[in-house]
């Protein structure tokens, strides 16, 4: 349950008295999600940061769907994220999917009045670079990217560009993520982010070529001492953004058989610090780790 007096749950049984009711005094908005959902969940935010900047002048209602089916088939919800908008006890706006936070508020500026233009000029707006790494940290990439593109065309920028390669490999397109980091304008200021890119694209592209994770696990319980089934089971984990267990795997790996596949362990950890980025929490814990081992 949200902090806020404007946030809250709301279930079937309560459905009419908190959203209903309440939408003849003022706008509700109402978030339909589910927890396996990472749009969702990357949406939330943005959603949280609207209703507060509007200080009461909207409410924000959120409906679990796993819990509450009885709502998901009264609303004929078909996909999540669904944000509907109440206004007098009636739906009367809304949208599926995630949405920049500039849209989001021009849907709602009917409804509001003059409390939306103050919201909008008083308010701080998520970026769009915010509002995809969001979505990107969340592993909802088909959303990124088209909020990326259209931004992308509206003014070219080189951080712009480095999500939507990293959004474009996280789906697999992987020569079209190759083709943006080629687009970098300033790519000596861009070369650590650029390197990370790669290195997700060349994890992602050994990954198609390695054994379902199911054969290698069956590998490694006859034998423990199976390096190359260790490798190729981390470099799956880095495929699927899984870095902590891959980066375990990899040090592990690094102890036991430093000089697998021409010091694969070694090379990899390297790769992986330039994904994650050297300020991040795992980088500096695995860095330390293999500069022990090494030392």
């Amino acid at each position: 349950m949200s902090q806020s007096p404007y946030i809250f749950d709301v279930t079937a049984d309560d459905f009419d008295r908190y959203v209903l009711e309440n939408s003849f005094h003022k706008p509700v908005l109402v978030d339909f999600w589910a927890e396996w959902c990472a749009p969702c969940k990357a949406l939330m935010p943005m959603l949280a940061t609207i209703t507060e900047s509007l200080g009461g002048d909207l409410l924000l209602a959120k409906v679990n769907c796993d819990e509450q089916a009885v709502l998901t088939e009264r609303f004929g919800i078909r996909s999540l994220p669904t944000i509907v908008l109440f206004k007098d006890g009636q739906p009367v706006d809304g949208f599926a999917g995630v949405q920049p936070e500039s849209a989001i508020r021009a849907m709602l500026e009917p409804y509001l009045g003059t409390a939306g233009e103050a919201a909008e000029t008083g308010g701080k707006e998520m970026s769009v670079v915010e509002q995809v790494s969001a979505l990107i940290e969340t592993g909802a990439y088909e959303d990124a990217i088209p909020l990326l593109q259209q931004a992308i065309t509206a003014q070219p920028d080189d951080t712009l560009l480095i999500l939507l390669a990293r959004a474009l490999a996280g789906t697999h397109q992987l020569d079209e993520a190759e083709s943006v980091l080629g687009a970098i304008q300033d790519a000596e200021a861009q070369k650590q982010a650029i390197a990370g890119v790669r290195a997700q694209v060349t994890f992602t592209r050994q990954a198609l070529d390695f054994p379902e994770r199911a054969v290698l696990d069956e590998r490694l319980a006859t034998s423990a001492d199976d390096s190359e089934a260790v490798y190729q089971i981390a470099v799956l984990d880095l495929a699927r953004q899984h870095h902590e267990s891959a980066l375990a795997g990899l040090l592990d790996l690094f102890q036991r058989d430093r000089g697998y596949a021409d010091n694969s362990p070694q090379r990899t950890l390297l790769q992986v610090f330039d994904l994650l980025g050297g300020d991040h929490p795992l980088t500096i814990q695995y860095r330390r780790k293999m500069y022990q081992a090494l030392y």
